[in-house]
């Protein structure tokens, strides 16, 4: 298991705490600092099963100031948005965990979290 987090973040902070309790193996991926690039995002979406915009904190300072909200969520704008994300890498929800049977969660909760241990 990888997990991506913001060392800032309390939800990143929490699932950690409860990986470690568990006794989990994982790598941690601090994002901000090892920015994904556009293919790993287009990975870690596929993983997740989602597009982009599901997986964009559009409260964020960066995103006001691209407009995001007034953005397309369609096909046509899909590489839009992964630029965006690559470019602004605060803007992606966290913490992201890719679990070992090849899909992924955004681990906001315990139960996302405890979730991504179970798949195998």
């Amino acid at each position: 298991m990888e997990i991506w987090i913001n060392p800032a973040c309390s939800k990143c902070r929490s699932a950690l705490t409860l990986l470690d309790a568990e006794g989990a193996d994982y790598t941690v991926r601090r994002y901000l600092e090892d920015v994904p690039t556009p293919a790993e995002i287009r990975a870690v979406l596929g993983r997740l099963g989602l597009e982009p915009w599901d997986i964009t904190r559009t409260q964020e300072a960066d995103a006001k100031e691209l407009g995001l909200k007034d953005w397309a969520r369609d096909a046509d704008s899909r590489e839009r948005w992964i630029e965006a994300l690559a470019a602004h890498p605060k803007l992606i929800q966290r913490p992201i965990i890719t679990a070992e049977d090849g899909t992924a969660v955004v681990g906001r909760s315990e139960e996302s979290v405890r979730d991504a241990m179970t798949r195998r």
